[in-house]
């Protein structure tokens, strides 16, 4: 697949929307949100006339309804409203509208283009940009999608400062991910910066080479046959715990979910690959100040192995994990033992303080 995905960043979204639109012959224009971004973002663009003319399709918000059930409303949502093949879909909102809406429309008569506009910090660095698309199924996250990438992905931070903290840090771990596999010049500038100022500016352009990071690897392999898999990293212990407060119906912000993930796997890596056990203080350290500490006990260990088993990096059934011999010194399909991991769940309970 040709890796042709245009990136537009820029603070005037509606300029943004025109130029996106202009190559694009189109009979309808559809827009989809959930129930936050129906009321907070969708008003703003109200004077871009193709927002103007499109049919709006709202969703309930939140993880938990990024289903099958929700997409097949989108899809009867498109049917109704005379959606075609030459008809366009706008995903307007977090990861979970960009994962469900491009998966929609990917399947929509056999799919339909799209363009994403994240107004999360977490779907602008991860979930819009790359081409995955997928829903949550029998508990599992992101378990059926495809790949298939926006047409466009315009990024803003325009939509920030309206974001909680928290959700702002929930973006910032996959940034984290991100300096972890460029080099320690980038992870390191990502550690220093403070949450209690929020220079937008500067998280600008630290997002800027954050989404880099990921587009040079998926322009690599898009389908995530070989190095793509090193955007895995802290992916496979956080999937589990997500999965995990899922069941407990208590629900974790996926970033955080990544954020503690990593130190299960900077963890695994020092056991592993000789990762720096001075970088995975050094990254626990500040993850419990800056996100706290996900509590698990020993009794969550099988739980939490299963649902790793489960998770798509899996593979001849071992777990296959993404690891670090330093930082920006990837290591793609590590297998480790259920021994390793608990022992990683082990100390992941001592560096957090569990």
């Amino acid at each position: 697949m040709e890796h042709n995905q245009r990136i537009i960043f820029t603070n005037d979204i509606s300029a943004a929307i025109d130029e996106a639109l202009a190559n694009i012959d189109y009979n309808r224009l559809f827009v989809l949100t959930d129930t936050n971004t129906a009321y907070f973002v969708l008003p703003r663009l109200a004077d871009n006339t193709h927002i103007a003319r499109a049919h709006n399709i709202t969703i309930k918000s939140g993880d938990m309804n990024k289903t099958i059930e929700a997409t097949a409303e989108v899809w009867r949502e498109l049917c109704a409203n005379g959606a075609t093949r030459k008809s366009v879909l706008i995903n307007l909102g977090g990861g979970m509208v960009t994962d469900l809406g491009g998966f929609a429309a990917s399947t929509f008569k056999r799919g339909i283009r799209f363009i994403n506009v994240p107004t999360t910090l977490l779907s602008a660095v991860d979930a819009a940009v790359g081409g995955k698309t997928g829903v949550n199924f029998r508990g599992l996250k992101n378990e059926i999608g495809v790949f298939n990438e926006a047409d466009a992905v315009i990024i803003s931070t325009c939509f920030f400062s309206t974001l909680p903290l928290a959700e702002v840090k929930s973006g910032f771990a996959e940034m984290l991910k991100h300096g972890l596999l460029k080099g320690a010049e980038t992870y390191d500038r990502l550690l220093a910066y403070d949450f209690e100022c929020r220079d937008y500016d500067l998280l600008l352009s630290l997002l800027r080479e954050s989404v880099q990071v990921k587009a040079d690897i998926v322009r690599q392999d898009p389908h995530e046959r070989g190095i793509r898999r090193a955007l895995n990293l802290g992916h496979t212990a956080g999937h589990a715990f997500e999965s995990l407060a899922m069941s407990h119906k208590n629900p974790i912000p996926h970033g955080h979910a990544v954020a503690w993930g990593m130190v299960v796997e900077l963890t695994l890596a020092n056991m592993l690959c000789s990762f720096p056990s001075s970088r995975v203080q050094e990254y626990a350290k500040f993850i419990l100040e800056n996100y706290g500490a996900f509590h698990i006990t020993c009794k969550d260990y099988d739980a939490l192995l299963t649902l790793m088993s489960h998770d798509k990096k899996s593979e001849n059934g071992e777990m296959n994990f993404t690891l670090l011999s330093d930082v920006g010194e990837v290591k793609i399909n590590c297998c480790a033992s259920d021994d390793d991991v608990r022992a990683a769940l082990d100390i992941y309970r001592d560096l957090m303080h569990i």
